[in-house]
């Protein structure tokens, strides 16, 4: 135990002397979720709408002025010609093209109309679809209204929509777990790694090894202060939700805790088998990118798991942040108990026991 002391004793000491570490470790959870929710959205502003309108009529006057008054399309201005605006299109001034075709408005009374053309720069797909969606969400509204005008009594609510857990469907509800789980990816996964290797390159790791100290004791010495700073960077980053997003927790704060645990000892034990394996930073950093930029983008912290491939679908069930996003998410934003959330506890609980005895067994110590 006197020799863990003193171990554990150094590697504080080293973390408290670096002129860096101590600052990113405060900052770097902070800045991000500070100014990660900002930028990683879903939600699409600043729609450039071009309006052909070839009805000049009181309907396609509403429609241009439903556009202008929407918070998510900007009207660049109307023409009669479609071709000027195509060339705005293809200049990149103009993302969407509303096209209100001759009569549109005295079909719509007494026939049917003919059907109104939006065309849209699909460069950016996720731009021109969910701007084409408000587009059409605008269009529909309008026309709902002059109907109602027209004939109020022949409306009526047909459909309701209640959205459950997310009640503003804002996505940064969605996303600041995520980034919870990228923190501890990095912090967690990264400084240990980068901790022994640094070691092998100074020589301090051949001295050790010709040391009484056991492996579990020098495990353990190496991790347990990344384990704390896993800890202390989950509370940093649920304090900054709070007061700038206003997100708090639904669920248990302790099953955050519990799981977040569970997925710290998963990666740093990860981290310390390519240590094992690696004789220099720069070989530790390209495999640890390689395996953690695995971990971002298939385990569903970016994207829905459901979405993906068949074949990637299958290869999610082996990434332990598939199982950690599960359960922050639902806990956060569900409220979810520990017997709903039992398999991914349990799977979590199979990879520490097998990341870490794989990091002890792949730990030569040559005496």
């Amino acid at each position: 135990m006197r020799t863990f002391i003193v171990l554990l004793q150094k590697e504080f000491t080293q973390i408290r002397r670096n002129s860096f570490l101590p600052k990113l470790i405060v900052a770097f959870p902070v800045i991000v979720m500070l100014i990660a929710p900002l930028l990683m959205t879903m939600d699409v502003r600043n729609v450039n709408v071009a309006i052909v309108d070839l009805d000049r009529s009181t309907t396609s006057h509403r429609i241009v002025s439903h556009i202008k008054a929407s918070e998510y399309l900007s009207f660049v201005g109307a023409t009669a010609e479609f071709d000027l605006a195509l060339r705005d299109l293809e200049k990149g001034k103009v993302d969407v093209i509303v096209q209100i075709p001759n009569y549109f408005e005295r079909d719509m009374a007494v026939a049917t109309a003919e059907k109104i053309s939006i065309t849209a720069n699909a460069v950016n797909a996720i731009k021109a679809l969910i701007g084409t969606q408000y587009l059409v969400q605008t269009i529909a509204r309008t026309v709902v209204e002059l109907r109602g005008e027209k004939s109020p009594n022949q409306l009526s609510e047909l459909v309701t929509v209640q959205n459950r857990f997310n009640p503003t469907l804002n996505y940064r509800h969605y996303m600041i777990p995520a980034l919870m789980i990228m923190i501890f990816i990095l912090m967690c996964g990264f400084l240990p790694a980068l901790s022994i290797v640094g070691e092998k390159e100074t020589g301090t790791m051949e001295q050790i090894n010709v040391t009484p100290v056991s492996r579990l004791t020098f495990i353990l010495s190496k991790l347990l202060p990344y384990w704390i700073t896993g800890i202390f960077v989950l509370t940093m980053a649920m304090i900054v939700a709070h007061l700038v997003y206003g997100l708090i927790p639904v669920g248990s704060v302790g099953l955050i805790y519990f799981g977040a645990v569970l997925f710290i000892l998963i990666i740093s034990g990860f981290s310390l088998t390519v240590a094992n394996f690696s004789d220099t930073m720069q070989q530790t950093m390209f495999v640890m990118f390689f395996f953690i930029m695995i971990f971002m983008l298939m385990s569903g912290l970016l994207t829905p798991i459901d979405s993906m491939p068949a074949w990637a679908q299958k290869i999610t069930f082996i990434l332990p942040p598939r199982y950690f996003v599960d359960i922050l998410r639902s806990v956060y934003l569900k409220g979810t108990s520990f017997a709903e959330q039992w398999y991914n506890f349990a799977a979590l609980g199979v990879f520490t026991v097998i990341f870490n005895i794989l990091a002890a067994v792949t730990y030569r110590k040559q005496a």
